[in-house]
């Protein structure tokens, strides 16, 4: 039986430390074998018949370790996330420490939960900064630019590292494709932009923390006001889509549009102050 550990690093970062016997990686080698031998066609066998012998000399050992990485340790993490009552918001980063065979697996995983957020005053912070507007005779579109800046600045959230790294590396593949479209390189596009690789990852990261920070704020304010989307909102969401495929597509992915609108009750409950 696996062993673990956790360990709080800051900014709600887990680092879960596991080990696994020997023992029970041969056990799951087996049954990891066994599904891929399944799926393997040998000359002059029945897909998936060949003899166990005979199989062995076609799988190679490195794919079965892979198979048994995908789904034996995936599941141990699993466990461990209910057992500790652990609230995880993006997928576990796995790093193996020792995966030698005839010894113990020694893996560690990093996950980020939802960061402990402060609100402070910012009710107080965003009619002022409201009334510092408007005696500059700025337009509404000013005024709601400023509310959301002070409640950013009165509140108090650290978003994981984690988090943050994992949407630049996304956004960065993005950019690369992009890049590539017009027909540039990215150190020719870097070079345009007058910036280095390092400066162009560094503002991206604030970038991606600044819109993190200001979504989890956004949640805390609608968890504390008590800010709900109510059925009848979503079922005049429904009505107002014509196209059948559409409206189809909507129903499977209410949550995602009930957060919508629960993100933008909330900013009109910014706006109202």
């Amino acid at each position: 039986m696996y062993t673990h550990s956790i360990k709080k690093l800051p900014k709600n970062t887990l680092e879960i430390s596991i080990s696994i016997p020997w023992k029970d990686i041969q056990t799951e080698y087996t049954k990891a074998f066994a599904v891929i031998q399944k799926d393997t066609s040998i000359e002059g066998f029945r897909k998936g018949k060949a003899p166990k012998e005979v199989a062995e000399k076609h799988i190679k050992r490195e794919d079965v370790y892979n198979n048994l990485l995908q789904t034996y340790v995936p599941s141990i993490y699993s466990e461990i996330v209910k057992k500790e009552n652990l609230k995880p918001i993006i997928s576990p980063k796995l790093d193996l420490k020792s995966a030698a065979e005839n010894k113990d697996w020694d893996l560690v995983i990093h996950v980020a939960e939802v960061p402990t957020i402060t609100l402070g005053k910012y009710k107080e912070a965003v009619i002022a900064a409201k009334k510092e507007v408007a005696k500059a005779g700025k337009q509404k579109q000013a005024e709601f630019q400023a509310s959301l800046a002070a409640t950013l600045t009165a509140a108090k959230v650290e978003v994981s590292d984690l988090i943050v790294e994992d949407e630049l590396n996304g956004r960065l593949a993005r950019i690369v494709d992009d890049v590539q479209k017009i027909g540039l390189t990215m150190e020719k596009y870097l070079e345009s932009k007058k910036m280095t690789k390092e400066d162009f990852n560094n503002q991206i990261r604030e970038e991606i923390t600044e819109t993190y920070k200001m979504e989890f704020v956004l949640q805390k304010i609608a968890d504390e006001e008590k800010i709900q989307v109510e059925k009848a909102e979503l079922e005049k969401m429904l009505a107002a889509v014509t196209d059948p495929k559409e409206k189809e597509a909507a129903m499977k992915n209410m949550y995602y549009y009930a957060s919508l609108l629960r993100k933008q009750k909330t900013l009109d409950y910014l706006s109202s102050l």
